[in-house]
């Protein structure tokens, strides 16, 4: 429960619209709900700007739809990350508003769009990483940042970089995701004052350890402001470049 609905919840209490038991059950809520194998944190959303974001990997059908039903109730919006296409069938059911993104595996359920502010770029080295890019894309998007997206740009051939120079310089913040060698995000951050987030991906033949062989590069980049995440987390870019873009206005 946001603080405006606490504010109504209790002005309504008082004006006699609101039982002191309906209050009460309400009030169970704060800060949070216990469905037993889950804890809905109903307050993150005060703390840090937006919902508990569900992930569902790991998770049956019945557990995500729980949790679901949670978030909701509590206004939203929501995002699931992860989701296989039973789950999202599950989640359309529940919520018709529903978008479900195959290539992402995100589900997201919005009441109103966001009003979408800044300019985070995502990038990707080619085309098998678009997935993982597409995560980082979606979360920013419903979080309230515009993102624009440049897919399929690697050093493999180098000079469709370089085609898009003014369009890298022109970004408040990058998300570059990087499977095989991952050397993308240093060329990237050679070539622009701003973040660069990089993302490795599990892409790759076998020496490149499902990832590590690329995020071991980006870790050991010589390029200037480039931060790394884990292995094929494009939610923990789409957050990060989403909190970096909404500073400064």
């Amino acid at each position: 429960m946001n603080h405006a609905r606490l504010t109504k919840l209790l002005t309504d209490l008082r004006a006699g619209r609101t039982k002191v038991a309906a209050v009460l059950e309400r009030l169970q809520t704060l800060p949070y709900e216990d469905l037993g194998f889950a804890s809905v944190d109903h307050h993150r959303s005060l703390r840090q700007g937006f919902p508990e974001v569900i992930f569902c990997e790991g998770k049956t059908p019945s557990q995500v739809l729980s949790i679901a039903r949670g978030v909701l109730k509590n206004g939203g919006p929501l995002l699931a990350t992860r989701v296989e296409p039973a789950v999202a069938r599950v989640l359309s059911r529940l919520a018709p508003r529903a978008e479900y993104n195959e290539l992402a595996r995100t589900v997201v359920v919005q009441r109103r769009k966001p009003v979408l502010q800044g300019d985070i770029l995502v990038m990707t080295a080619g085309t098998s990483d678009i997935p993982v890019a597409e995560e980082a894309r979606v979360t920013a998007g419903v979080m309230g940042s515009r993102v624009e997206v440049l897919y399929d740009v690697g050093v493999a051939g180098i000079h469709r970089i370089f085609d898009r120079h003014a369009r890298l310089r022109r970004a408040r913040v990058l998300v570059v995701v990087a499977g095989m060698d991952g050397v993308l995000p240093s060329v990237v951050g050679g070539l622009v004052d701003r973040p660069v987030i990089a993302v490795p991906t599990s892409r790759g033949y076998g020496a490149s350890f499902g990832g590590l062989a690329a995020l071991l590069t980006m870790l050991n980049s010589c390029a200037a402001g480039v931060g790394v995440l884990n292995i094929d987390n494009g939610f923990g870019a789409g957050c990060l470049a989403h909190r970096i873009n909404s500073l400064g206005g």
